[in-house]
C-alpha cells in the first residue's frame, strides 16, 4: 500500500520523548505536506466508507469524535466528507455548558475528559479519532461518553497504534490503524 508508506515516510521518532525510554512518533511533519495530510485523510476516509459504513444499523457515520488535542486535526474533516456532525472531546473545564465526564488512567496519573451534554443523541452511530493508541485510556474515556448519550461507537480510528502495549482489546468496538508500531 504506496499511501501507507508515503503517510510512514513523513512519521519522525523523537526518542526519549516526552521522558527517557520512549520514542515519540510525531504527526506534524505529515501536516506540513498538503499531499501527505490529504492521503491521510483520503486513507481514512475510504477504509470508513468500504469498511465501517457497513456495520452502522442506519448505514451512515452520525458523528465523528475528535480527542484532544490531535484528534481535532483530522476529525473536523473526516466528518465533513462524511456529512456527519464533529464531537469535540476535551479536557474537563475546557468545554462550555453542561458537560459529561468520564476519568482515564495516565502514565502520570488520572486525567479526565468531558464532552457537552446534548452532543450525541441516542441511537446514533459513532467513529472515534486520535493520533494515537498507546495504552488505550483515553480512548476508553471517549467510548464511555459516547455510552452515556447513547451513542453507538462503530469504530475506533487512528493514525497510529503501537501494539506492543495491546490497547485495542481494551475497547468496546473495533480499532483501525493506517501504521501499527510495536517499538
Amino acid at each position: 500500500m504506496a499511501d501507507v508508506e508515503l503517510i510512514r515516510s513523513h512519521l519522525t521518532a523523537h526518542p526519549d520523548f516526552p521522558k527517557k525510554g520512549i520514542v515519540f512518533l510525531d504527526i506534524f511533519p505529515i501536516l506540513r505536506k498538503p499531499l501527505v495530510f490529504e492521503t491521510l485523510i483520503t486513507h481514512l476516509v475510504h477504509h470508513i466508507t468500504s469498511h465501517t459504513l457497513s456495520t452502522s444499523p442506519n448505514g451512515k457515520i452520525d458523528v465523528v469524535v475528535g480527542l484532544d488535542a490531535r484528534g481535532f486535526l483530522f476529525g473536523p474533516i473526516i466528518a465533513m466528507r462524511l456529512g456527519a456532525a464533529f464531537v469535540p472531546v476535551r479536557k474537563a473545564g475546557k468545554l462550555p455548558g453542561q458537560t459529561i465526564n468520564a476519568s482515564y488512567e495516565k502514565e502520570y496519573g488520572v486525567d479526565s475528559f468531558e464532552m457537552q451534554a446534548d452532543a450525541i443523541k441516542p441511537g446514533q452511530s459513532v467513529i472515534i479519532v486520535d493520533d494515537l493508541i498507546a495504552t488505550g485510556g483515553s480512548a476508553t474515556a471517549a467510548g464511555e461518553l459516547v455510552a452515556k448519550q447513547g451513542g453507538k461507537t462503530l469504530e475506533y480510528l487512528f493514525v497510529i497504534e503501537l501494539l506492543f502495549l495491546k490497547a485495542a482489546s481494551k475497547l468496546n468496538a473495533p480499532v483501525y490503524s493506517v501504521i501499527q508500531s510495536e517499538d
